[in-house]
């Protein structure tokens, strides 16, 4: 009964509906000149590329560690036992491959499209903003763990949604993240200072759980928002989906008329 197209699409509605509801930042426009390109990559990165590369490796990867490891060590465990070892597992790998993501200098090349949200744009669709080269470093770096695992699909399909669920949540025009839960559960309160312009190093680096970054000293939330969001030299990226698909890989002049 249940699909993932089905999952996001009522995720993303409900939490577009929250925004219109109690917006955190009430004068952010719910049409925007971009919306379109962001469009593209929930369509893209939602529904395509993860299940491409998915596929690629079922026909490939699969069977050459099926002959070396002793897969599927999880298959005997109850499923809940099963989607919330996933959930933590897979949420500890992608805090530890954003860490790299910002510190190795040829991944932030790529990671640089998702930090492009200026100010006015940080709403539930940009959290699918993302370069294609940067969700194949992704499911490289978590293959491995997931495959000597052997996870079931109903598992790691709960995993998928939970994870797109709170994805929404983070990047939504809410101001969510208040209480105790923010020491456990990211928010958009304490995404948005990882999309802070002017800090001096990254931070708060969690996907789902914020217990990582407490836990790591990697953790930033104060009380006021940030004072703007970007990167310095963000304009020089071009701002639409097709042309940051080839983004650093060709560095081609903006056209007149696109944003500087």
């Amino acid at each position: 009964m249940w699909s993932y197209p089905l999952v996001l699409a009522l995720a993303s509605a409900g939490v577009a509906l929250l925004e219109r509801i109690t917006p955190a930042r009430p004068s952010q426009p719910a049409l925007r000149r971009w919306l379109w390109s962001d469009a593209i990559y929930l369509v893209f990165n939602g529904h395509f590329l993860g299940v491409g590369l998915a596929w690629a490796a079922a026909r490939t990867v699969d069977p050459l560690l099926a002959s070396r490891f002793d897969l599927h060590l999880a298959s005997g465990w109850s499923i809940w036992v099963q989607a919330i070892v996933a959930t933590v597992v897979l949420d500890f790998a992608q805090w530890t491959i954003h860490n790299l993501l910002h510190r190795v200098p040829w991944l932030w090349e790529f990671h640089k499209v998702h930090h492009s949200v200026r100010d006015g744009e940080m709403d539930w669709i940009v959290s699918f903003r993302f370069h294609w080269a940067e969700v194949v470093v992704y499911k490289t770096l978590q293959y491995l763990p997931l495959a000597i695992l052997g996870f079931s699909g109903e598992a790691l399909f709960f995993h998928a949604v939970f994870g797109t669920v709170v994805g929404h949540l983070n990047h939504a025009n809410l101001d969510w993240g208040h209480g105790v839960w923010r020491y456990v559960l990211n928010s958009p309160r304490m995404h948005l200072w990882h999309h802070d312009a002017d800090s001096p190093r990254a931070r708060n680096f969690g996907i789902i759980f914020s217990l990582w970054d407490w836990l790591f000293g990697t953790a930033w939330l104060p009380d006021h928002p940030p004072r703007r969001l970007g990167f310095d030299g963000e304009r020089a990226l071009p701002p639409d989906f097709f042309r940051r698909s080839l983004w650093p890989l060709v560095r081609a002049p903006l056209p007149p008329g696109d944003p500087s």
